[in-house]
């Protein structure tokens, strides 16, 4: 019977789109801290007949169409939305939870912010002291406003701040985090000039910017007479500070990263700000001291941004025109525009169009999900462990990481010493879900949250609680060394943990009530993939089985595939050498994964009459043709991959032969032939 990955039974899984999420140029986007990617969907309540009732996630729509495995942080994000939309039961419900929710219910509720308009800001620029914009400024002291902003808004207009471990380090579970300075996020593109490497803002997109500060100073009332001198000292400021950023290659060409610096040491090379009284305000209540290490990722630029500040502070405040103050209140607008009305975001967006931002605007459910996820992080993560993440997904992680050192352990090494090396850190490292913040108490977590009060109306006072609530993450990671890995999607190591985070175990790729021949085979593969992919350098390099077990798979796949009229490729190139191998070998760890669970629950249930092998290697093909990021290095379909599973192997009533078709194919048609 030949089926495609669209007529699998369980394909018509609830609609989904997908998220990508924008690449932010800094030393945080490549480390695993700042990774928190997200995903989808709703659990049952435990009962005696769930397995029965959750079956119907797998029937598909009344209207026949097709609907795809969604993209794993889709289905995390979707996940979240109906935890936080999920009606209260009973009278003892989480305090924590209820803040979570009732953040979320003010956030999607844009009538109230469209209400109020302008006004919470302005109220705000008032309460720090007024602006030379509107002529109400009171005397202000720089470094005070700056720590204030970056204190209590997470705002940080001239350089960036947040805590992390040293790259060069070698890390463990107690790897000590350092408080670490980065280049700030400037709203507009800069070119890099790779022959005089200098930076410079892109002049090209300076008079969209230019406009943009125009329609921002109108919406807050100002008149249009006081425009042009602010908005241009304001462009002024931002162009001469990027001047010294450098993108991240050359910086790491320069050995610009992670340069240890002590605070007193730092004052010293750039005096215009107090560092120590920042610093200490962005961290409190922790001890911060003048000979605390931190970790700086372009001093260069640090150094040029402060004299920048010293010249401007001479040249231009006696004027009384005071761009430096005013450059932080529009760095402060641009972390509070998610909480004003639409016009703000309309703006910003704009202006991101006009750079060429070509992607789709983001719904507001989306928007909405990721703020409650940056001050909720914790309770989140518990949330999803709690509904979704229990004995099962244990056993899960457990029957893969087994089944892959099984693996591991019988390949064909070609040195013995290296083997060793490899098997025995393989063998030490230990796979745990999450993070022991999960294990919080519900008491412990309403004490994590206890000073959080929260509007039932004024979004922008609850926006202003999720920023201070960042800021005690902040603190928190800086002094526990501790993140919630739970809101991520993929493992990570550190140490000898392998983290598994429950942000993977969302359906559709994986639910308690779900067969499990279905959950090994989706997530279980996943999961062995993703493993593979940590380890594959010393793998790849020591073991003699990738090489050949992939020109192996490739040869056969030509043999069956013959086709005068078609010109092939006699050999893989090296990238498609190795997945081919990771494919192949995650499809084995995955089914052997999945043996030694039914030997310990043989009585699984199934799907459509299905049998479990069956219903295993449907899922194995359909999720890869759907969700796998690793796809599109792939030479031929991931169902002939299940075609060479199964010649070798009596767990098939039937060899499975893939449909002959082209190696260069779309991925919507992946097919399989495959046993009623």
């Amino acid at each position: 019977m030949e089926i495609s990955c669209s007529s699998l039974p369980f394909s018509r899984l609830s609609k989904s789109g997908s998220y990508t999420s924008e690449e932010r140029h800094s030393v945080k986007g490549v480390s695993n801290e700042d990774n928190r990617e997200l995903d989808k969907k709703k659990e049952a309540r435990t009962g005696g007949n769930v397995r029965m009732r959750r079956e119907t996630d797998f029937q598909g729509k009344s209207d026949g169409q097709q609907v795809k495995f969604p993209d794993r942080k889709t289905a995390l994000l979707k996940t979240i939305k109906e935890i936080l939309e999920a009606p209260e039961e009973g009278v003892s419900v989480n305090a924590a939870e209820q803040k979570a929710k009732k953040y979320f219910s003010t956030c999607m509720d844009a009538e109230s912010t469209e209400k109020v308009g302008s006004k919470p800001f302005l109220t705000l620029i008032q309460q720090l002291g007024g602006w030379a914009v509107s002529n109400g400024l009171n005397r202000t002291d720089f470094n005070t406003t700056l720590a204030l902003l970056m204190s209590q808004y997470s705002t940080f207009p001239f350089f960036s701040v947040y805590a992390g471990s040293d790259s060069g380090e070698k890390q463990t579970a107690s790897s000590q985090h350092y408080i670490q300075i980065d280049e700030p996020y400037f709203q507009f593109p800069i070119d890099w000039n790779s022959k005089t490497q200098k930076s410079k803002a892109s002049t090209r997109y300076l008079r969209p910017f230019y406009m943009s500060c125009g329609q921002y100073l109108a919406l807050l009332g100002v008149p249009s007479n006081q425009t042009t001198q602010h908005c241009g000292l304001y462009i002024s400021l931002s162009t001469t500070l990027a001047l010294a950023t450098a993108p991240l290659h050359y910086r790491l060409s320069q050995k610009l990263l992670y340069h240890r610096i002590t605070i007193q040491e730092l004052q010293t090379l750039a005096p215009a700000i107090d560092w120590l009284a920042c610093l200490q305000a962005t961290f409190q209540p922790l001890p911060i001291s003048q000979s605390d290490l931190v970790l700086v990722h372009n001093l260069p630029y640090i150094i040029h941004m402060s004299q920048t500040i010293s010249i401007w502070q001479v040249q231009h405040e006696m004027m009384g025109t005071r761009p430096l103050h005013t450059y932080m209140i529009f760095s402060l607008l641009h972390t509070l525009i998610p909480a004003l009305d639409s016009r703000f975001f309309q703006t910003m967006r704009n202006f991101s169009i006009a750079t060429g931002d070509t992607q789709e605007e983001i719904p507001r459910w989306l928007r909405c999900v990721q703020q409650t996820e940056r001050g909720f992080d914790t309770l989140l993560s518990h949330a999803i462990r709690e509904r979704h993440a229990r004995k099962e997904a244990e056993e899960l992680i457990h029957d893969v990481y087994l089944s892959l050192k099984k693996k591991l352990t019988d390949l064909s090494w070609r040195d013995n010493r290296s083997s060793a090396f490899i098997l025995n850190k393989i063998k030490s490292l230990n796979p745990r879900l999450s993070t022991k913040t999960n294990n919080l108490s519900h008491a412990e977590l309403n004490h994590l949250y206890a000073e959080v009060v929260l509007s039932e109306e004024d979004f922008f006072s609850n926006y202003l609680q999720m920023l201070v609530l960042e800021q005690k993450s902040r603190s928190r990671l800086l002094s526990h060394g501790t993140l919630t890995e739970g809101l991520s999607i993929t493992p990570s190591i550190s140490g000898n943990d392998i983290i598994i985070p429950v942000g993977m175990f969302v359906s559709p790729f994986f639910h308690s009530s779900y067969p499990r021949a279905l959950n090994y085979g989706t997530l279980g593969s996943l999961m062995a993939k993703d493993l593979l992919h940590h380890l594959l350098p010393n793998i790849h390099k020591q073991a003699n089985n990738p090489e050949s077990e992939s020109k192996c798979i490739w040869s056969h796949y030509l043999s069956v595939t013959k086709d005068p009229g078609r010109v092939v490729t006699f050999s893989l190139s090296p990238s498609k050498q190795q997945e081919v191998w990771v494919q192949y070998t995650a499809l084995q760890v995955a089914l052997d994964a999945y043996k030694m669970s039914f030997t310990r629950h043989p009585g699984d249930s199934s799907l459509s009459g299905l049998s479990y092998i069956h219903l295993f290697l449907s899922s194995f093909t359909k999720v890869t043709c759907d969700a796998d990021s690793y796809h599109e290095f792939m030479p031929f379909e991931p169902s002939f991959l299940v075609t060479v599973l199964c010649s070798n192997s009596g767990f098939c009533p039937k060899p499975l032969t893939c449909v002959n078709k082209s190696q260069s194919y779309p991925r919507e048609t992946c097919q399989s032939r495959t046993p009623h």
